[in-house]
């Protein structure tokens, strides 16, 4: 197909060589598993071995990787000069809207003559409806499990993933100032989240994972609140949670204001969550297993008798995400009974929150990268409870 005058590579986030290593690290995971090809189907795998992102990944698409010889794209006919600007791969399989995505994925299956190699697919992905597995099912017979080879390798950044890491990071200390900076009496949470998505945006931050959860008053005692037009008085806690993208790469931050003097409790509840931020980020270093940063600041929460307000993982790994989500939780968190062991390059926010449920929320957070020594913080805003007016 004549492709006109755009580029193949051009608008791709990392040099060839990047994927070239990613994918044949990813056949060593499928030789591992005994697997002859794997079908990828979740933006962010295929993201990370292709350099392929679209708003449009709600249409299907699939990257076929066999074992041995070169990988097939199935794409749909709108997005392949997307594909071409953002990929190196050469071999794309073009449907039409009125086909069947995954009739025209088994047949080039077939026409590829995979049929009967043992198949596997990313089963535990958000874009695999159950339909759609059981359509390639029915197709192709059995098919493997093949969740956890693409993120095995996603969990640990490379140096130029962290350099991304670091930029997105600059975004959301951005966008985090700008939205502290218009917490005042008479402003709306609307006004908050113009200002920091304003600012992120402004600094050169690209579409989002997840919106910001922002509240305000006793809103903001209800987990996972966000904007919903209320004006802030004085006397209201305030709470601002976001992150910022750059080439599909996340870093967040959480920090809490309060509109005149703060209650006793919620000055408490600050400290306890300051200290549990940084007493975990003390224990982060490579060879700790994963839970060891989250019962150390459990520790301090129980001690200072505010169980039952944390009742979550204290973090999760961040790193290329797309809608629904800003965080790579599903691929690793720190959190009781996670044994995996950290290592330089493994990437994580950091959010402990304490709440009083439908009175006010306080937390404090930071993005972070572990290193050969122990961990680098990606974010510059001080972690104090920020007092207004």
């Amino acid at each position: 197909m004549d492709i006109g005058t755009v580029v193949q590579g051009s608008e791709s986030a990392f040099p060839k060589a990047e994927y070239d290593r990613r994918v044949a690290e990813a056949r060593e995971g499928l030789a591992a598993a005994g697997l002859d090809v794997m079908v990828v189907t979740g933006p962010e795998n295929i993201f990370y071995l292709t350099g392929q992102q679209t708003p449009g990944y709600y249409t299907f698409q699939a990257l076929v990787l066999p074992a041995e010889g070169d990988p097939i794209f199935v794409i749909r006919q709108l997005e392949y000069f997307n594909f071409i600007a953002n990929t190196f791969i050469s071999d794309a399989a073009i449907y039409q809207d009125s086909e069947d995505p995954v009739s025209f994925l088994t047949k080039v299956i077939r026409d590829r003559g995979l049929v009967g190699k043992r198949v596997a697919i990313d089963k535990r992905g958000w874009f695999l409806p159950i339909a759609t597995y059981e359509a390639l099912q029915e197709a192709l017979g059995a098919i493997g499990d093949a969740a956890g080879i693409v993120e095995r390798l996603r969990a640990v950044k490379s140096p130029a993933e962290i350099e991304k890491l670091r930029i997105a990071a600059a975004y959301v200390d951005a966008g985090m100032r700008a939205g502290i900076a218009a917490v005042k009496v008479g402003a709306t949470e609307n006004d908050l989240v113009a200002a920091m998505m304003g600012a992120a945006i402004g600094a050169g931050s690209e579409y989002m994972g997840m919106e910001p959860l922002v509240s305000s008053g006793p809103r903001c005692g209800v987990p996972h609140g966000t904007w919903k037009r209320r004006r802030i008085e004085a006397g209201d806690p305030a709470f601002l949670e976001m992150a910022a993208c750059h080439d599909r790469y996340h870093a967040a931050l959480m920090r809490s204001a309060w509109l005149g003097t703060p209650p006793t409790e919620a000055v408490e509840m600050m400290k306890v969550c300051q200290e549990a931020l940084a007493v975990s980020l003390d224990t982060i270093k490579p060879g700790v297993t994963c839970e060891v940063p989250h019962l150390a600041a459990q520790a301090v929460i129980d001690k200072a008798g505010y169980t039952d307000a944390f009742r979550k993982r204290l973090g999760y790994s961040v790193g290329i995400s797309f809608a629904p989500d800003w965080g790579e939780g599903a691929i690793l968190g720190l959190n009781k009974g996670i044994t995996t062991q950290l290592q330089p390059g493994m990437a994580f926010h950091l959010p402990p929150a304490l709440r009083i449920y439908g009175r006010f929320t306080v937390g404090v957070s930071e993005t972070i990268v572990v290193t050969e020594t122990g961990h680098d913080v990606l974010g510059t805003i001080g972690r104090d409870l920020i007092q207004v007016g």
